[in-house]
C-alpha cells in the first residue's frame, strides 16, 4: 500500500522547524495509517539555516528566503510556520489567504486585534485547516489525567492549577533575544509565549474562564545585547493568573495559570493538577512517565504514583514498557494534526483557532487586571 502524503513547506527553520522535520522522518514509527507530512520546501531569511534540512530531508526541493515565494509554490499544500510573534498576523493571514493548511505557533497574533485578523482570514477560507502547536498534553501520563476528567472520576471539580515555567532567565548575564522585547514579542510577555501551553487542556475540556486577577512581574530590566552593551528587557518575566471558571454543570471553581521565565530550578517545567471531590490527578514534565492520582476516601489520603509507560494516544511500534519523551510528544501532536486534517475524530486534539481567541481574551483581561489591580470580567 502506498502511503498517503501531504506536501509541506516550513517557514522558520529554527528549533521547532527541525523538530517537525524530525517527526516527519519518523512517520514509520506510527502504527495507524495517517497521511504523512512530506517536507518539500523550506523558508528562512538566513540561508545558513537550510544546511541541516538539506542533510536530513531527502525529498526537499525548494529553498526560499521570501515566504511569499513559498506560498506561490503550487506543490506546497500545507505550512508549518514558526516565526516571531510580531510576524504572526501578516504571515499567518497570507498562508491562509493562499489556501494552504496551517500549523502555527502560539500566541497566534501579537495581541487580540492581530488574532482577530487571523481568525477573520480563516472565516473567509473555510477550506483551510488550521491548528496551533502544543505538545505537552500528548504525554501518555497527561492523557491519563484528561481521561479521568472525561470519565467523571473526579466528581465536582474543586480547583485546577496549570503552569509552564523556566529558570534560565534567572541569570542576568543571559543575552537578550526577541522574546524579551515588547516590540517583537508583544506586551503579553511570558503570557503570550507560554500561556497557550497552560490553557490547552482546560480549554479543550470546556473550562472557559469568566474573570481573571493577574499578578505580573518585570524582574530583569536589562540584559547584555551580545555586542558588548546592554539592551532594555521590557517584557513580563513572570505571570500568575487566578481565574473564575464556570463548569458546564452549573458550579464555579478557581483555576490558577502560571507562566514564568524566572522559576528557580525549573527546566521547561509543564504541569497540570486537577482536584475533585472524589479524586484528584496530577502530571508534571519533571516526572514525565508518571500519572499521580488520589482518591478522596476518609480522613487519611495519599497520592499514588503510577508509571504509565509508552501508552500513547496514537499507537506506535514502541513497546509499552519503555519511556516516552519530548520528541515522542511532538510526533503525537503532528499525528493528531494530520488525523484531524483527514477529518478523523480524536479523543484529544491540537489547539483549535477558537482556543487562541479565548487565550487572547484571557490575557488581554489579565493585562487590564494588573493595571487596575482588580479582577476583570473576560470579554470573548
Amino acid at each position: 500500500m502506498v502511503m498517503r502524503t501531504k506536501k509541506f513547506g516550513i517557514i522558520g527553520c529554527g528549533l521547532m522547524g527541525k523538530e517537525f522535520a524530525s517527526a516527519a522522518l519518523r512517520w514509520c514509527h506510527l502504527k495507524d495509517e495517517i497521511t504523512k507530512p512530506e517536507i518539500v520546501a523550506v523558508c528562512d531569511t538566513n540561508p545558513a539555516a537550510f544546511e541541516w534540512f538539506d542533510k536530513a530531508v531527502s525529498g526537499l526541493k525548494y529553498h526560499f528566503t521570501d515566504y511569499h515565494e513559498l506560498l506561490t509554490c503550487e506543490e506546497v499544500e500545507a505550512v508549518y510556520c514558526a516565526v516571531p510573534h510580531v510576524m504572526h498576523q501578516q504571515v499567518y493571514s497570507d498562508i491562509i489567504n493562499a489556501g494552504k493548511h496551517l500549523m502555527g505557533e502560539k500566541p497566534f497574533g501579537m495581541d487580540k486585534a492581530q488574532n482577530d485578523a487571523i481568525l477573520e482570514a480563516l472565516k473567509n477560507h473555510p477550506e483551510v485547516f488550521c491548528r496551533c502547536a502544543s505538545e505537552f498534553p500528548f504525554f501518555p501520563a497527561c492523557q491519563r489525567v484528561i481521561a479521568w476528567v472525561k470519565e467523571g472520576r473526579l466528581g465536582q471539580i474543586i480547583e485546577v492549577k496549570a503552569g509552564f515555567n523556566h529558570a534560565s532567565d534567572l541569570n542576568p548575564d543571559k543575552p537578550i533575544n526577541w522574546k524579551r522585547k515588547n516590540s517583537v514579542n508583544g506586551i503579553y510577555g511570558c503570557m503570550g509565549d507560554l500561556g497557550l501551553h497552560t490553557q490547552h487542556v482546560p480549554f479543550a475540556l470546556g473550562w472557559k474562564p469568566k474573570s481573571v486577577y493577574a499578578v505580573l512581574s518585570d524582574i530583569v530590566k536589562e540584559r547584555p545585547d551580545g555586542k558588548g552593551g546592554t539592551s532594555v528587557c521590557d517584557t513580563w518575566d513572570n505571570a500568575t493568573m487566578l481565574c473564575r471558571v464556570e463548569h458546564m454543570e452549573g458550579y464555579e471553581f478557581p483555576m490558577t495559570l502560571e507562566t514564568k521565565r524566572i522559576e528557580p530550578g525549573a527546566t521547561d517545567q509543564w504541569y497540570l493538577k486537577i482536584n475533585g471531590t472524589k479524586a484528584s490527578v496530577y502530571f508534571t514534565s519533571e516526572d514525565p512517565d508518571a500519572f499521580h492520582y488520589l482518591y478522596a476516601e476518609g480522613a487519611i489520603q495519599s497520592w499514588c504514583r503510577v508509571l504509565v509507560g509508552y501508552r500513547s494516544m496514537i499507537p506506535t511500534i514502541t513497546g509499552e514498557n519503555f519511556e516516552f519523551g519530548f520528541s515522542d510528544a511532538i510526533l503525537q501532536m503532528w499525528a493528531a494534526y494530520m488525523a484531524e486534517l483527514e477529518g478523523r475524530e480524536l479523543d484529544f486534539g491540537c489547539v483549535k483557532p477558537q482556543h487562541t481567541h479565548m487565550s487572547h481574551a484571557l490575557i488581554t483581561a489579565a493585562l487590564e487586571s494588573y493595571e487596575q489591580q482588580k479582577a476583570i470580567e473576560i470579554a470573548y
